[in-house]
């Protein structure tokens, strides 16, 4: 739905909303950017989709969004155009003892990812990320 509007889908997340159902995210790129209008023009053909196609049990609430400066990585082709950059990533399961960390993303590889956390090297693997965002240099 969304590549023949011109747009990139970056990544979905079906979120649950207490009292309110679910949010359903939707994130889109474009080379030239993406503003409100770009953001409204892809909500009303998805609606207009997800209404008569109807995937989503239960209510839910649709929202387009860019990915902005914080965003968040869903793949392993995006996590590596942001090598050398600070993500932080939230784990399924810890590594280490640990289920968060903040670090230097070193490399991407068939396997996963391996980020550099103070004076370590932490291995993960994808299916074990839960979420992950670039942090934002100002």
């Amino acid at each position: 739905m969304v590549e023949p509007l011109g747009y990139e889908l970056s990544g979905i997340e079906l979120l649950p909303r207490p009292k309110s159902g679910q949010l359903l995210r939707v994130y889109i790129e474009a080379e030239q950017g993406v503003d409100l209008a770009d953001c409204e023009k892809v909500s009303r053909q998805m609606s207009a989709v997800l209404d008569v196609e109807d995937p989503i049990h239960g209510e839910y609430t649709l929202e387009v969004s860019s990915p902005g400066m914080d965003r968040p990585l869903f793949t392993l082709a995006q996590f590596a155009r942001y090598l050398g950059s600070d993500v932080r990533v939230k784990l399924h399961a810890g590594v280490a003892g640990r289920k968060n960390y903040r670090g230097t993303l070193l490399s991407v590889g068939d396997d996963g990812l391996q980020l550099q956390v103070d004076q370590e090297t932490v291995e993960i693997t994808l299916d074990n990320v839960d979420t992950a965002r670039v942090v934002p240099k100002f």
